[in-house]
């Protein structure tokens, strides 16, 4: 099994960024969780970021064929971007929604997710380790 792990805008500041919302790891540390645990799990994965829509879209859709599930983290782009959930509808693979923060005791224009209708399952407000429990969500789903 192969995952694709995506991670929207702003998250490459982890660590720095609202260290009170996010917590104190880093992006690299989030990776080495990722990785590790994939280890454990006897998965591939390949984790990538990006602060741009467009990319986002791209990298799903050449999910096709190449993974069989995604976990994704869209970031601000949750709560704005049809684009992203075209995309995940589109490319017909399982995906799990992930945030690091709870989103549902945040601000009101947190609480809308575009991209959630297209997914199996969201998990947030379990910080770096939310991550890690989407990965056994598609890991459960095969």
């Amino acid at each position: 099994m192969k995952l694709l792990i995506l991670n929207g805008p702003n998250l490459n500041l982890l660590g720095v960024r609202e260290p009170e919302i996010y917590g104190k790891q880093n992006y690299s540390d989030l990776c080495q969780l990722i990785e590790a645990h994939a280890a454990e799990l006897g998965v591939e994965v390949e984790v990538r970021q990006t602060n741009h829509e467009g990319v986002l879209v791209d990298w799903i859709q050449q999910a096709r064929g190449q993974f069989d599930g995604i976990v994704l983290n869209p970031a601000a782009y949750t709560h704005t971007s049809i684009a992203l959930l075209d995309a995940v509808a589109a490319a017909g693979l399982p995906t799990v929604e992930v945030h690091i923060s709870d989103v549902r005791r945040r601000e009101a224009f947190r609480q809308i997710s575009y991209v959630r209708a297209a997914c199996v399952a969201t998990i947030t407000g379990h910080g770096l380790h939310g991550y890690l429990e989407a990965m056994d969500v598609l890991i459960h789903l095969k």
